[in-house]
C-alpha cells in the first residue's frame, strides 16, 4: 500500500487491477438478474444493486417501473425518501399517507402519497409486513447516543446523513430531507400510546415490490431503525431490483380499491395529461 502512495503509476496499476472484482454489496453494471418474474427479462431492468449495512443508494425510476426490495440476511431496514423527478419540491408526505388512507400500517395495496395530494409509489405485494410510518429514520445524535458515535463517517452511520449523500446527487439539500417511511421494520402503537418496535431478525429473504406512479428519485438508507434496542449497530444487506413496467390502468384493483386512492391516482392522471 505504500508503494502504491508513493507511486501513482503502482496506484494506478492496483485500481485497473480492482476491475471485475465482486463484493456482497455493489450494483451491477450492466444490470443482470436470475431471479426475475417470468414476464420480465434482463433487458427490462434498470437497476441491480445490493446496498450494504450502513449504505445508501439513490436511482430515478420512470412512471410504471416495478422496485422490488429484499432483505437478503433478515436485518436490513430500508429508509425510504421519494421526491417527484420533475419538480422534487413534491415529495413524500407520511402524514398525507397516514391520513388519506385512514390507516398507518403500510401493507400490500395501500399507498405512498405526495404532499400534493399524488400517489407516488404503490405496494404491490409484501411478504414481510412490518412496516413503520411513524418513527423515522434515526440521526446523528440518535446514534451517539445508543452506540457511542453516529458520525456520518464514522462506525455506526445513521439513515438522515445517508438521505443526505442520495439526496445531493440530484441537487437537494438538508432541507429537501424530509420524513420517511421505513420497510422491513415496524412498529405498533398500544392503547396507551407507547410504540413497540418490531426489529426482528427475520426470516432471509422477505420481499416488497412497488410500483412508481409517477417519475420518481429514491433514495434508500440501510441503517439500524431508531428504536432498535439491541446495544450493538446491526443491519444486513439490502437488495434493490428495478424493471420497467406499464403505467397503472384504469381498471387496476389498487388504483380504485378506495375513494381516497383513486382521486390520488386521477391527480396523477390530471398531472400528466398535460
Amino acid at each position: 500500500m505504500t508503494q502504491t502512495l508513493a507511486n501513482p503509476h503502482a496506484a494506478r496499476d492496483h485500481a485497473r487491477a480492482m476491475a471485475g472484482t465482486v463484493v456482497e454489496a455493489m450494483p451491477v453494471l450492466p444490470p443482470v438478474a436470475d431471479d426475475l418474474p417470468d414476464d420480465v427479462g434482463n433487458d427490462d431492468l434498470v437497476w441491480e444493486e445490493t446496498i450494504a449495512a450502513g449504505g445508501y443508494a439513490t436511482r430515478r425510476l420512470t412512471r410504471g417501473t416495478r422496485l422490488r426490495l429484499i432483505d437478503v440476511k433478515g436485518d436490513a431496514c430500508a429508509s425510504i425518501l421519494l421526491f417527484n423527478a420533475e419538480m422534487p419540491t413534491e415529495r413524500l408526505n407520511v402524514a398525507d399517507t397516514v391520513k388519506v388512507q385512514w390507516n398507518a400500517y403500510l401493507g400490500a395495496g395501500k399507498l405512498l402519497l405526495s404532499d400534493m395530494g399524488r400517489v407516488l409509489m404503490s405496494i404491490l405485494t409484501d411478504d414481510a409486513q412490518t412496516h413503520d410510518a411513524f418513527c423515522g429514520p434515526s440521526n446523528a445524535a440518535t446514534n451517539a447516543a445508543r452506540y457511542g458515535n453516529g458520525a456520518n463517517s464514522g462506525p455506526f452511520p445513521n439513515a438522515r446523513d445517508r438521505f443526505l449523500l442520495g439526496a445531493a446527487k440530484h441537487g437537494l439539500q438538508r432541507r429537501d430531507v424530509h420524513p420517511s417511511v421505513t420497510l422491513f421494520k415496524g412498529t405498533t402503537i398500544e392503547q396507551d400510546g407507547t410504540i413497540t418496535p418490531h426489529i426482528g431478525p427475520f426470516t432471509p429473504g422477505r420481499r416488497v415490490v412497488l410500483r412508481a406512479e409517477m417519475d420518481l428519485v429514491v433514495v434508500i438508507a440501510n441503517c439500524p431503525h431508531v428504536l432498535d434496542p439491541r446495544e450493538t449497530w446491526t443491519v444486513t444487506p439490502l437488495r434493490a431490483t428495478a424493471w420497467r413496467g406499464a403505467v397503472t390502468p384504469a381498471n387496476d384493483p389498487i388504483r380504485n380499491a378506495t375513494p381516497e386512492g383513486l382521486r390520488a391516482f386521477e391527480n396523477v392522471e390530471d398531472y400528466y395529461r398535460r
